[in-house]
Parts: structure tokens; sequence; C-alpha cells
């Protein structure tokens, strides 16, 4: 079966998920974690996407995005992995792609979806410079960030929203929902409920869920 083509919407965020081979870590250090928001902050620019959230773990990258245009999507992901596992491989001594295959992504329904995956990457690690968790929970920024629509609209100054997320990142991302997103990523397919399924299937001119198993049933 031929592969489909990525779902992206323009101007929506997507979750985007990229796995390490497992062979060698994906960041050794503090030193990697920083070569790769360099690549992230430039990319970002260059291909004029918005980065939401991000999250560096040891075997695989999480990231929160909104691209201006549909392939400003695959442009960041390229463009990061390109200048990064150029530099991890000058610095390692190494060859070869840090990258198991494709990335994975899924379009995100505006709304709680997002703050979901918000949560997602910046819950991921509660290290310093691990993930974004920081930039919306009072302390240190990370230039070049922008929070969504729905953060701001968590509270009405920036201590009561610092406050709430602090709060949700103690709670965590219930399993379930979890569980749903990455199932989404991985396959490719839109977080979201019919509705909003059904309008980014038709904008992509592909299936944004996928197709029930078994037989179609016998009218």
């Amino acid at each position: 079966m031929a592969r489909l083509p990525r779902l992206a919407l323009a101007g929506h965020a997507h979750a985007v998920l990229q796995s390490g081979q497992g062979e060698r870590p994906v960041f050794a250090d503090d030193v990697d974690r920083a070569a790769y928001l360099h690549a992230l902050r430039e990319a970002m620019v260059s291909e004029r996407t918005a980065v939401h959230a991000w999250a560096l773990l040891q075997d695989e990258v999480r990231l929160v995005v909104k691209p201006e245009d549909a392939a400003g999507l695959s442009r960041l992901v390229q463009s990061v992995g390109r200048r990064y596992v150029s530099a991890y491989n000058r610095r390692h001594a190494c060859k070869g792609s840090l990258w198991a295959g494709r990335f994975r992504s899924a379009v995100l329904e505006p709304g709680p979806t997002v703050l979901d995956a918000l949560l997602w990457a910046d819950g991921a690690s509660v290290l310093p410079d691990h993930s974004s968790a920081t930039h919306r929970s009072g302390g240190p920024a990370w230039p070049g960030l922008t929070n969504p629509a729905e953060f701001w609209a968590l509270g009405n100054t920036p201590f009561e929203r610092e406050v709430l997320w602090r709060e949700r990142l103690h709670l965590g991302l219930p399993p379930h929902r979890e569980q749903w997103l990455r199932k989404a990523v991985l396959g490719g397919w839109a977080a979201a409920a019919p509705a909003f399924s059904g309008a980014a299937a038709a904008a992509a001119s592909r299936p944004s869920q996928p197709r029930p198993r078994g037989r179609p049933r016998a009218r």
C-alpha cells in the first residue's frame, strides 16, 4: 500500500515526534541539547514556523509547532535534522543518521488538545534544559518560543498562568490522553473530534483518521 502524504495544515498546531535509533543517545549532554536548540531557532525563522514547546530526551525529540504553510512542517524538521546531525557527528566523530526513520506528527484540534500537547512536551522531563517547561512556569524563558492562544486563555496575568501551568505539570497528562495523543502522532492522524477530523481530511485531501477494521457491513 502506498504511503499517505503527511497530514499537515497551515496555521494549526502539530505534535511532532522524532525517535532515535537506539544505538546511541540523541543527546549525550547539555552541549548537544544547546546545539539542537540553536538549530531549531534558526530553522523556525527560515521556515516561518512557530515553536510552542519542545522536549529533548535521550531517545526522542518532542515538538509542538505551528507552520504558516503546510509544507513548513516537514521543512522545519528536515532543516533542524540536517544542522543538528551534522554537528553531532562532527563532535562525536561518528557517521550516519540519529533518527529511526521519518518523523511522526499529528495535527491538533484547537482548544484543550493543544494544551494536552504542550503538557506532553513540557512534562516529559523535570530536568533543566530538557524541556520548555520553565518558559511557562516562571523560570527562564527560551528565546523564540511562543505560547498559543490556549495558554494565554488560562489566566488574566502571567502569574496566574504560571501557577496554573505548574499545577498541570505536577498532575501530569492523564495516561489515557497521553496514549490517545501518541497514537495519533505515530499514525499520522488528527488528534481531534470527528467534526475537526472531517474538516482536516477535506483540507488535506487524505484521511485524517484510520479506517474501521473489518469489512463494511452489507446493506
